[in-house]
């Protein structure tokens, strides 16, 4: 496994967590670690996208990320 492989796969990871952590009713999907855990694993997988130059999951994980970091500022910005 190289440096690209390992930054990849933590980011799904952390997004794929996430959303079993929320379906598990461990977490709540409007809850502000969800928002950073789609944020930060959305933002390696783009960074890894990036690297490799795989411009549709650039475009696609650069959308999610920014989605989920304007929700955590709001999620944040409320508490």
């Amino acid at each position: 496994m190289n440096y690209i492989d390992i930054i990849g796969t933590i980011g799904v990871t952390i997004v794929l967590l996430a959303y079993f952590l929320s379906i598990l009713k461990i977490i709540s999907p409007t809850s502000s670690i969800y928002y950073f855990m789609n944020f930060a694993g959305a933002a390696l997988a783009c960074y890894t996208s990036f690297l490799i130059q795989y411009f549709p999951f650039i475009i696609l994980e650069g959308i999610w990320s920014s989605i989920s970091f304007i929700a955590l500022l709001k999620s944040v910005k409320q508490s």
